[in-house]
């Protein structure tokens, strides 16, 4: 009885051996497939358009590049289908960098994992805008002129139609065909955005690149403001010299004439 009891632990210590060591491949797996898992897909039968805004910190040196590299992986579809909507590049003492991506959504956590390398995503926002009312109004309005369509053309067939009418319901078919396909371009679109995500990446500096960007721009221009300030006070005094001029020879006139005033008092008494 002891021996099966023994048996029967061993047997449950390997279970859980194998079991352990199979959630830690799997684990491995979905760490080794670049951020994958995480990506966030519209469920089955909704109209979610899923948007991402990301502000990630990196060393200047390395903006312009990482901004190339994502749009060079958008383009050869590194991570999935992936469209390069918008670039942007900014130099300067403070450089940041921006590019923004419309990608399939087993791609999202791939690319923003290339972008984030060797810096910090500081922060990432995840909205989705509902697009099923307009899903159904855009086939609602789709079905509505195909509808109407098919129903003048069996009218332009018939016999009894006149040259007037014939001229009107032509005319409507024109209108309707083209209807349509603005309906047909609405849909694809609206289909482009459940399908794909948009991206948007924001580079900047660190916090402590720019406070020591600013520390070397205020020593740069101490001397323009050490400049600036004695030629303010050059002009202040080119400007009140003449007035204090005019004032003292005023002043020195009145002193004349009470010193005269006072002599001719004291003479009197």
């Amino acid at each position: 009885m002891k021996r099966m009891t023994w048996h029967l632990a061993g047997a449950l210590a390997g279970t859980l051996l194998l079991t352990a060591t199979g959630c830690s491949k799997n684990a491995e797996m979905a760490a080794d497939s670049g951020g994958g898992a995480g990506a966030v897909a519209s469920p089955e039968g909704a109209a979610l358009a899923y948007e991402h805004d990301l502000d990630i910190r990196l060393d200047a040196a390395q903006i312009g590049p990482r901004v190339k590299q994502i749009a060079d992986a958008c383009q050869a579809a590194r991570f999935g289908d992936c469209a390069v909507l918008q670039v942007g590049q900014q130099g300067g003492e403070y450089p940041t960098g921006s590019i923004r991506v419309r990608i399939a959504p087993k791609g999202v956590e791939p690319i923003i994992g290339l972008a984030g390398q060797g810096g910090e995503v500081s922060s990432r926002n995840t909205h989705a805008e509902d697009l099923a009312q307009q899903v159904a109004d855009t086939a609602l309005t789709k079905a509505r002129l195909e509808k109407e369509h098919a129903r003048l053309l069996a009218y332009q067939d018939s016999k009894n139609i006149t040259t007037a009418d014939l001229l009107v319901v032509s005319q409507r078919l024109a209108e309707i065909e083209a209807g349509v396909e603005q309906a047909n371009k609405d849909a694809a679109q609206q289909r482009r955005r459940i399908d794909t995500q948009l991206v948007t990446m924001q580079f900047h500096t660190p916090s402590g690149q720019r406070s020591r960007s600013e520390i070397g721009e205020a020593l740069r221009e101490s001397g323009a403001i050490l400049t600036s300030s004695v030629a303010f006070v050059i002009r202040a005094m080119a400007a009140l010299l003449p007035v204090a001029v005019v004032l003292w020879v005023f002043g020195w006139i009145g002193l004349k004439l009470w010193r005269r005033r006072q002599r001719r008092l004291q003479a009197t008494h």
